[in-house]
Order: C-alpha cells, then sequence, then structure tokens
C-alpha cells in the first residue's frame, strides 16, 4: 500500500521498467488497470467471472470454470516473472527496531520469491510501522492475521536480516517513507492514527464501505482509516466529503486490534473542514440556516409546517442535492398527524383541567 501511495509502479513504468505485481489479487487490477479496493484483499469487488474475463482479454486464458486451475494458470505465468526479475520491491508490516529486522506477514509465496530470487531488494516502508522490540513484534504478528483475516498466523510469516552471502539477493535497500507521517505525529489529535496496522477490520465492520466499496474513497486507503488519514497524507482540502458519509455508529472502534478511536477522529476533521473554510458555501449556508431556525420555537414550527404542507403538495420531487440524490431511490416518511410540540400542549392541557 505505501508503494501505491506514492505511485512507485508508475513512475517506474514511465521511465523504461517493466513493472510486475507478484500479489495475485494486485496483478488482477494490475493487468485490468485498477488499483485496490480492500488495504487486505485488493481484488474483493471482482468475482471469479471477472476475473476470468480479465485473463481471458489480457493474457489469453483459456476458459476454465474452476478457480483452482485459474489460480495455477496464473501462477505458471507469474513464476516465469520470478526467475527473470533483477529486482524485487516489498513492504513490510513492521521493521523491529531492536535488530533491525524487516518483518513480512502474507498467504502467498510471492513475498518469499520477491525476497529471496532477484539480486536486488527494496523495501518501502512507512515511518510509523517501527516497533521497539521482538516483544512488541511478538504481540503485533499476532493481532494482524486474526484481525484481517481470522488466522491465527498467517501462511508465511518472513523476517529478513539484510542481505545473503550465499544466494538470495546480494543487496537489499530499505527506504522509509515520511510523505507526511510526521505532521500526522506532531498533531495531537490525530497522532492515534499512525497506530494502525492495516489490517482492514474497520473496513469489514463499516456499513459505508460495504455499500460503497473502496474506489468510491478515491485514493489509496478506503473504509473508515482512509477516510481519517487520507486528508491529513494529502491535506484538508482533499477531506471533503470522507468524514462526513459516517453515522459515527462506532463499529470501526470496536473491531480494531489497537483501539484506535476513528469515530471521534472523524467528527474532529468535520470540524476542522469547517474552520479552513473547505465545506463548501452550500453546506455553511444551510447549517447556519438550520441553526437559525432551531433557536427560535415559532420558527421551528413554522417550519415543521411548512414541510408537511409541502410534501402533501408534491414538493419532495423538487428537492436539492445532496437530499436529490438520496430521493432518487427512497420515498420521504409522512409527518405525523400531530407534531411533539402539539400534543404535548393538549397533553398539558388536559392535566390542568
Amino acid at each position: 500500500m505505501a508503494t501505491e501511495e506514492i505511485a512507485l509502479n508508475d513512475t517506474l513504468i514511465a521511465n523504461g521498467f517493466d513493472v510486475i505485481e507478484t500479489d495475485l489479487g494486485e496483478w488482477i487490477l494490475q493487468l485490468n488497470d485498477e488499483h485496490p479496493s480492500h488495504i487486505v484483499t485488493p481484488v474483493i469487488h471482482k468475482s471469479k467471472d471477472d476475473i476470468r474475463a480479465i485473463f481471458q482479454e489480457k493474457v489469453d486464458m483459456p476458459y476454465i470454470e474452476e478457480a483452482e486451475p485459474m489460480v495455477a494458470f496464473a501462477r505458471g505465468m507469474l513464476r516465469e516473472k520470478f526467475l527473470n526479475a533483477d529486482m524485487g520491491v516489498t513492504g513490510a508490516n513492521f521493521i523491529i527496531a531492536e535488530t533491525g529486522s524487516l518483518c513480512l506477514v502474507m498467504n502467498e509465496v510471492n513475498g518469499r520469491m520477491v525476497t529471496t530470487m532477484p539480486k536486488v531488494h527494496v523495501a518501502v516502508v512507512g515511518i510509523e510501522k517501527m516497533v521497539a522490540n521482538m516483544q512488541d513484534y511478538a504481540t503485533l504478528t499476532q493481532v494482524l492475521p486474526r484481525s484481517g483475516t481470522g488466522q491465527n498466523l498467517t501462511v508465511y510469516t518472513n523476517m529478513i536480516n539484510g542481505p545473503c552471502d550465499d544466494g538470495g539477493p546480494e543487496h537489499m535497500y530499505v527506504i522509509l517513507l515520511d510523505n507526511g507521517r510526521s505532521e500526522i505525529y506532531n498533531n495531537a489529535k490525530y497522532t492515534e492514527a499512525l497506530a494502525c496496522i492495516r489490517c482492514g477490520a474497520c473496513l469489514n465492520a463499516c456499513p459505508v464501505y460495504r455499500s460503497t466499496g473502496g474506489h468510491a474513497y478515491g485514493w489509496v486507503y478506503g473504509g473508515p482509516i482512509g477516510a481519517v488519514i487520507t486528508p491529513l497524507l494529502q491535506g484538508i482540502d482533499t477531506a471533503t466529503p470522507l468524514p462526513n458519509p459516517s453515522s459515527l455508529c462506532g463499529s470501526c472502534k470496536q473491531v480494531c486490534p489497537v483501539d484506535i478511536d476513528i469515530p471521534r477522529m472523524l467528527l474532529d476533521l468535520r470540524h476542522d473542514i469547517v474552520e479552513e473554510r473547505e465545506s463548501g458555501l452550500k453546506w455553511d449556508v444551510a447549517i447556519k440556516s438550520w441553526e437559525y431556525v432551531n433557536q427560535y420555537v415559532p420558527l421551528f414550527e413554522w417550519g415543521g409546517k411548512a414541510a408537511k404542507l409541502g410534501l402533501k403538495l408534491g414538493a419532495d420531487r423538487l428537492v436539492p442535492n445532496p437530499l436529490g440524490e438520496w430521493k432518487k431511490h427512497r420515498d420521504f416518511p409522512d409527518f405525523a398527524s400531530k407534531s411533539f410540540r402539539q400534543q404535548w400542549r393538549e397533553r398539558q392541557k388536559d392535566q390542568s383541567s
């Protein structure tokens, strides 16, 4: 995900390199000129039929019905790339400061091939991936797969300490990526966003993500954590509308294995968007009008009566956006025959008599 963040593939290709994604899901998306829609399972938005069609169109795969032989076909094509690659590029789930070890977890063997078969291994790692010692890593490497895929441990868990003297890569380079992370660290409101271990649990639990998918978030990171870190890494001017399409149900915090308070940060971002005047004029006018009307009882009651009358006259068909888009697929519920205030006054009158 770090290389997606800095568009490394695009830069290398523009400079004449032949770049191949080796994770099966990432490779499928590369063939189809798409980007991942999920932090852990990048091609989750594609069906088996979709993937078959991509393979048939892009790499001339014959029609294959079952998934397992389709995977075998892909394995055969990728194996040749591994054997001829000059350089392997990976990320890292963690780096242990105490030992300098690079730690990767994966469920495909591509990670081991990329880090052992080419003569050069380059790792691009966000600076927040640094953990202090082996004890911290031992905890996190159990938490990550359990929260991400429901496994006790991933199929492959690698710890790399440097280039090899006898076989394997002759050179190893670790690039520590900042790209705005230091600024997040220095902002006390959002520092805990850097604790994210990219397990994807918040995406899986989020009702908004489950309805829209990851591409709707417009950048590398989707879901609740993406709604937080995208504006933090790219600037508050890119935030709208990411923090707003959230019910603040708290599911993301509830399932987060490191207890990141994402709902609170979404509220803080909404506040920052308004303070930086990035919320847009129509929203500012709408909220200020709503605030003004709700301060005065006569205006509030008049507004309720006007809305009720407008609904009867069919004015709901003329509702402007964003409610207009919502209305395309839904009907506004009918107003109650009597408002709460009217019922309250009648009740008080009956009790006094």
